[in-house]
């Protein structure tokens, strides 16, 4: 699943580990999202989406036709 964690945290001048700190996951945990290798959980996505005051939807972009 592609995501926009990469260029929201860049905006806002965040390392990985600081926003790995804030919603509550390693490091390690926000490079697998970036790079695609890990989906997050529907708890992730909310704390995410919420961190960066935007939905869910606008961080994580679900693409139908690769679901099915």
């Amino acid at each position: 699943m592609e995501t926009r964690i990469t260029e929201l945290r860049r905006k806002q001048k965040l390392s990985q580990e600081e926003l790995a700190k804030a919603v509550g996951v390693t490091r390690q945990t926000i490079t697998s999202l970036e790079v695609g290798k890990y989906t997050a959980s529907l708890i992730l996505a909310y704390k995410i989406a919420s961190y960066f005051h935007l939905a869910i939807e606008d961080v994580f972009l679900f693409d139908e036709e690769e679901n099915q």
